[in-house]
């Protein structure tokens, strides 16, 4: 009875807990695939879950920062989604491959085709963006999403440092250091490491041509101290059992 008790409780604790955390999971966000360094280009996901039970999420509009334009958005193809690219006028011009940008992308506006997102599924919609600005740590998207009972939920609250996430919070995407060769690498730089890439690959082909003796030597002496120690036995057996047959 103990045990049944416990386990009912348990099982409630449970439920309890994935009700509660039910919510933090089920909002838009963003993130990348691999890293989003600054002044680089990168590829992210924006995640798209429905957690309504009575309606599939129908559409899914994603803001593009005013404050920190990117002159290039390039969302990837997803079957049963129509994909819309708005763009507009920059009041301040982009340079980008030594080129002047005097509009950047908006927003982007997917549109189911068919059923959309079903109940416990979600969906990502990929986009290639970039130039990434180098003059901040972080970059918001405000989404909105549509569900096939036209109901709207816009995630546009700004998460603040030091302060509990907001009830619909905005997808936030994190840039990382900008890396060294993020504008391209040199010459010399590509030769050198291609010499230490030679380097490895050749330590790695001696290491990997030394392993086979040394695992056969290795093992010859296990199996020798194992026949060792299993003759030992034998020979104890054996004079254990001489004894036993004398005592009789």
């Amino acid at each position: 009875m103990k045990a049944s008790r416990i386990a009912a409780v348990g099982a409630l604790a449970g439920s309890a807990v994935l009700l509660l955390s039910g919510p933090a999971f089920a909002h838009v966000s963003v993130a990348a695939e691999g890293t989003a360094a600054k002044g680089g280009y990168a590829t992210v996901n924006f995640k798209v879950p429905n957690e309504r039970d009575d309606a599939t999420t129908t559409k899914l509009e994603v803001n593009f920062p005013t404050d920190h334009p990117l002159a290039s958005a390039q969302p990837e193809a997803v079957p049963g989604w129509k994909i819309k690219v708005t763009k507009a006028k920059l009041d301040k011009p982009l340079e980008l491959h030594g080129e002047q940008i005097d509009e950047a992308v908006s927003k982007i506006t997917w549109t189911a085709t068919g059923d959309g997102i079903a109940t416990g599924f979600f969906q990502k919609f990929p986009v290639s963006i970039g130039q990434l600005p180098e003059n901040t740590d972080e970059l918001v998207f405000k989404a909105i999403q549509t569900y096939s009972n036209k109901d709207v939920v816009r995630w546009i609250e700004v998460p603040q440092e030091g302060q509990d996430e907001p009830e619909n919070p905005a997808p936030v995407l994190a840039l990382s250091a900008a890396s060294d060769d993020h504008h391209g690498s040199s010459g010399a730089s590509n030769a050198s490491d291609d010499s230490k890439n030679a380097d490895d690959a050749e330590a790695a082909s001696k290491e990997t041509a030394a392993a086979p003796a040394d695992s056969s030597d290795t093992t010859a002496r296990v199996l020798a101290v194992v026949g060792i120690v299993v003759g030992a036995a034998g020979v104890a057996y054996g004079v254990l059992a001489g004894r036993r047959r004398t005592t009789a």
